[in-house]
């Protein structure tokens, strides 16, 4: 049988596929949050991902990241390429293999207007806040606060400013807990492909949808 994309699609909320096709989204990081953004976003019908990211597969990754035991060794973008195209091969999958920092910020992400922030180290982080925010017309989709066994009803969506979204407890962090869970990360990596989508689809005939 011939696969196509509507096939894959047709569960989706009905007249959004053409502008999910036509929307591009750049991920920085492809951990816990990062790899389940992309798997999310590819399943939504996201045309265009950029995924960046510089480590590899660990074993220790597996607890919370989309990644498999045939995956350890891998490189994370090549790793992420694979999943995305078992789960949807009509999405056009760009990875960078490079550490970001503040020199190279720019040029990796280019003219795509939606990056979502998915970085471990808290500087790195910093770098993008400081540069993204403040010096491109980007929109930023940040997640902090997700260590832990709490609530699942604490993990929110903050719009901080009108190009800076924060998702998370506000409170939690790993050296607090000594630990995160696979159910929190995925929380918190789902409103974070939520937000990219309602940003997307803001429209005036997708607004009960998406409110």
């Amino acid at each position: 049988m011939e696969l196509k994309e509507e096939d894959l699609l047709q569960r989706n909320v009905k007249g959004i596929s053409k502008k999910l096709k036509e929307a591009k989204v750049c991920i920085l990081g492809l951990g816990g949050l990062g790899s389940n953004v992309a798997v999310l976003l590819a399943r939504a019908g996201i045309g265009y991902l950029k995924l960046i990211d510089f480590d590899v597969v660990e074993a220790s990754n597996l607890n919370r990241q989309q990644y498999r035991i045939s995956h350890i060794g891998l490189k994370k973008t090549e790793a992420i390429k694979i999943i995305i195209k078992e789960i949807n091969p009509f999405v056009e999958v760009d990875i960078l293999d490079i550490k970001v920092d503040r020199k190279n910020i720019y040029s990796i992400v280019g003219d795509i207007g939606i990056v979502v922030e998915a970085f471990d180290k808290a500087e790195t982080k910093v770098i993008l806040m400081e540069e993204l925010l403040t010096n491109t017309n980007k929109i930023v989709i940040s997640a902090s606060g997700m260590a832990g066994l709490g609530s699942a009803n604490e993990i929110v969506t903050k719009k901080i400013k009108d190009n800076f979204y924060l998702i998370g407890d506000n409170y939690s962090d790993y050296e607090e807990y000594s630990g995160i869970m696979s159910t929190r990360v995925m929380i918190c990596a789902s409103h974070q492909a939520n937000m990219v989508l309602r940003l997307i689809l803001e429209e005036e005939k997708f607004k009960k949808v998406i409110q």
